[in-house]
């Protein structure tokens, strides 16, 4: 969440295999508004390139996410949901890991937690936290190789949990890099065993944090995120510019994809869609609803499990 919000712009879902340190730049465009109804070309004109933008926002990400609740979230909400569809204690995979926001549940639960991500900044302080408690990787989401979660142990279907959370696919902004994600993650999911979960931004959600004229400061007053996005359409893309004190300036890209598309992706992926559920905020309390609704929820969870 941002500044007491729901879990916004926490996981960042690109990264690159070794060495753990970001290479180029990316690309950047101006930061005035966006059309969302503009769809999304083959051409590599990123706003932000998740990287860059996750390298500029880590030294102030844990602050600025200060009240997000993970135990409550992950913990008390997701977890317990994923048990009524057989999840069992193992290997945990959380790509797009961040900061390591998700590891506290896991491992007071028993999980061994593997984590991925693409920007080194975020790694670095994930490090600095956690030490060899956790195994992190500098990887690409939609390029994950076989991974061991273990040097003892073999690679390939071999978590019992795979985690995308915290907008990781929503930074996916181009055609076919769902299915690119969903390749690699069936090819790291223990087959018959393995359980995936993710959440995409609901119209809602992209309203109130992305469109135009949408203004939210840092507790200090001293920090701004500012909506970007005229004319916010279902399937478009949707900026957003985080600026101010201890924090260079970027912006942040990224599309809402319709569950007709999400699914689509599953299947072709080799991947079975077990729930898709909504979820929203409420005195407090996350709320899970079995039917997700765009105008009511901000975040749409969907868990699913490896088949063929």
């Amino acid at each position: 969440m941002k500044d007491g919000r729901e879990v916004r712009t926490n996981a960042d879902p690109h990264g690159e295999e070794s060495p753990a340190r970001a290479q180029g730049e990316g690309f950047l465009t101006d930061l005035g508004t966006r059309d969302s109804s503009r769809p999304p070309s083959g051409r590599k004109l990123f706003a932000s390139d998740p990287r860059r933008a996750y390298d500029r926002f880590a030294p102030i990400y844990d602050e600025w996410n200060g009240q997000n609740d993970y135990e409550m979230w992950l913990g008390e909400v997701l977890l317990p949901e994923l048990e009524k569809h057989g999840l069992r204690n193992g290997w945990a995979l959380d790509v797009g890991c961040g900061t390591g926001r998700a590891f506290v549940p896991l491992l007071d639960r028993g999980w061994r937690v593997v984590g991925c991500d693409l920007s080194s900044g975020m790694l670095a302080e994930a490090a600095r936290k956690f030490g060899s408690q956790v195994r992190l990787l500098n990887l690409d989401a939609r390029s994950l190789p076989p991974l061991s979660p273990a040097p003892e142990l073999p690679a390939g279907e071999a978590f019992h949990l795979i985690l995308l959370l915290n907008d990781v696919l929503n930074y996916m902004t181009e055609d076919g890099e769902l299915e690119q994600v969903f390749t690699g993650v069936k090819r790291n999911s223990c087959r018959g065993q393995g359980l995936v979960a993710f959440d995409l931004n609901t119209l809602r959600l992209f309203r109130e944090d992305f469109a135009s004229g949408v203004l939210e400061e840092g507790s200090a007053g001293d920090r701004q995120w500012r909506g970007l996005t005229d004319q916010p359409k279902p399937g478009g893309v949707f900026e957003a510019r985080l600026s101010g004190h201890g924090v260079e300036t970027h912006v942040h890209r990224q599309r809402h994809w319709p569950p007709d598309q999400v699914q689509a992706a599953l299947e072709a992926s080799g991947l079975h869609c077990l729930a898709a559920l909504g979820q929203r905020e409420a005195d407090g309390r996350v709320l899970l609803s079995a039917e997700p609704d765009e105008e009511r929820d901000h975040k749409v969870i969907y868990i699913a499990e490896h088949w063929d």
